[in-house]
């Protein structure tokens, strides 16, 4: 019997997944820095060197001048908080490395991005229909 594939799963020997990080974080103090094209994709082409070394998909990004949105997608056995963690820290480091004139007028404390962000999950599902399906379960067992 041939199963069928999930649509839009990623399938590895390990495991299957199909895991969407919607994640927006800001500059520090909200600092509009991103103020050119050069430097939104500079910060850019930073952030996908960092996704690739890191086994991250950025499926859609957008640099604004003060604030980042990142679709992205990365394997299960990778934690959420070190996704970003690899995405915002190393950034940073490389961006304000780079621009020690944009550091010295903006950045002195050298930190680039707020310690905080927003971060949500998508899927393919709702919950509900997933409620549902594990609901339906126990009348399909097939014992």
């Amino acid at each position: 019997m041939v199963k069928e594939k999930i649509k839009d799963a990623v399938y590895t020997r390990r495991y299957i997944y199909n895991f969407h990080y919607h994640l927006i974080w800001v500059t520090k103090y909200r600092h509009k820095t991103f103020v050119t094209d050069q430097l939104s994709e500079e910060m850019k082409q930073i952030l996908s060197s960092i996704a690739k070394d890191n086994n991250i998909v950025i499926e859609k990004m957008e640099v604004m001048p003060d604030h980042v949105h990142v679709l992205i997608s990365f394997p299960p056995s990778k934690a959420p908080a070190s996704a970003i963690k690899a995405l915002k820290g190393r950034s940073a480091y490389i961006f304000l490395k780079r621009h020690p004139e944009i550091k010295q007028s903006q950045y002195w404390g050298g930190h680039l991005w707020s310690p905080s962000y927003y971060m949500s999950t998508l899927g393919n599902m709702s919950k509900e229909v997933v409620e549902k399906y594990i609901n339906d379960q126990k009348y399909h067992d097939p014992k």
